[in-house]
């Protein structure tokens, strides 16, 4: 893909490269993550008392927004109904909401007023399907008399995300498992329609803006972006078990930018609204790494550099960025196969310059620190001759 492909409607996305899931909703209360009334068989009559339980006390969508923010996110989506059916926003289709009971409010507005002040893109995720109609599990006998029903509720609940608050930056469907029973292209011609700059992912069974590999960093084709957990569950699981460690998460970034992905870290926040401490930390790493390094992330492209052991490669123009995050050299780096001259090598953030041998496609990196700069991801600066390919 050129960036003369790439419309501007999409291009805002393309360069922001990382942003913030949120997976919340009344399996938080059991904690037992957000698949739990599948998992466990709970009845729906039995389920729908979580939301007599569900009235979170110390939500607060700013403090959310600013925990984006710090972590250097630029885009934020948010679980607005998941497959057990619950709405944390005010739908006329549907008594299983927030506002109807024990919150007793529209948590989505409070998240779209924080989005929309304070300056940060926003996304809504909506499932699809709906584990309250019969045979719609992913693994169920599907019963087309309950098709019908389920469709029009979720065309309705989409308009009412599309209409009731404001500017929606990104629609993330998923959930749409039953098959081409959507009426999908009908759907997204009503949501472009009422919201023209948004992009849409591939999960209501149409391609749509943008591929959503879970789990897995898989380039694709096509913009794409890669959603991952910061523990072991989306939904809200107690404790410091499972977590992925900085430089994990870090080398997820770097992969995905390398081959010009999106990154889209999740984490489920607690029953009462509160982040989980763990999560919180990590965030806060993760964006004191981006503001020393975040010009080798934000807008760039992937770029391939031959298969270097040392982790991502990206470039702007004719700056190429080294990240290594599997392995630091020493004082010397050596890689090979490079189409490119290069001019000059620097290491970040200060700067200080490299000697660069070069025979052919054999490059050496001379005078390098023997340790590396960064203790979770260190970042070598080339620049390359002006139109190398």
């Amino acid at each position: 893909m050129t960036d003369r492909t790439i419309s501007d409607r999409l291009r805002w996305w393309m360069e922001a490269r990382f942003g913030l899931f949120l997976h919340w909703g009344v399996y938080a209360i059991t904690a037992r993550g957000e698949w739990e009334m599948r998992t466990n068989h709970v009845p729906p009559d039995e389920y729908a008392r979580l939301a007599d339980e569900f009235n979170p006390q110390h939500y607060d969508a700013r403090e959310w927004v600013a925990y984006a923010q710090d972590a250097g996110m630029k885009y934020m989506v948010l679980t607005t109904r998941h497959h057990d059916g619950f709405c944390l926003f005010d739908s006329k289709v549907s008594d299983f909401t927030a506002p109807k009971t024990a919150a007793k409010r529209d948590l989505v507005a409070d998240f779209a007023d924080a989005c929309h002040s304070m300056g940060m893109r926003m996304g809504l995720y909506y499932s699809l399907g709906d584990w309250r109609f019969h045979g719609t599990e992913p693994s169920g006998s599907s019963r087309p008399e309950d098709h019908d029903r389920m469709v029009e509720q979720a065309h309705s609940q989409v308009r009412e995300l599309m209409t009731q608050y404001g500017k929606v930056d990104v629609l993330w469907y998923d959930g749409g498992w039953v098959g081409d029973i959507w009426r999908s292209a009908e759907l997204n011609r009503m949501v472009r329609r009422l919201q023209p700059d948004i992009v849409i992912n591939d999960r209501s069974r149409t391609p749509e803006d943008f591929g959503t590999p879970e789990g897995e960093v898989h380039a694709l084709d096509r913009p794409w972006e890669a959603c991952f957990t910061t523990n072991n569950s989306w939904g809200y699981r107690p404790g410091p078990r499972g977590y992925k460690s900085v430089e994990h998460l870090l080398g997820i970034l770097a992969d995905c930018a390398g081959q010009d992905g999106n990154f889209l870290l999740n984490v489920g926040p607690d029953a009462d609204g509160r982040v989980p401490r763990e999560s919180v930390e990590r965030l806060q790493a993760l964006g004191e790494w981006l503001r020393t390094y975040g010009e080798a992330i934000y807008g760039t492209r992937g770029f391939h550099l031959a298969d270097h052991p040392y982790g991502a490669t990206t470039r702007r123009g004719n700056t190429v960025y080294l990240l290594c995050h599997h392995l630091w050299p020493g004082e010397t780096m050596p890689f090979a196969w490079c189409p490119h001259r290069i001019k000059s090598a620097c290491v970040l953030p200060s700067r200080k310059p490299a000697r660069v041998e070069q025979k052919g496609d054999r490059v050496w990196l001379h005078g390098l620190p023997h340790h590396a700069p960064n203790r979770y991801m260190s970042v070598i600066e080339l620049q390359i001759e002006e139109g190398s390919r």
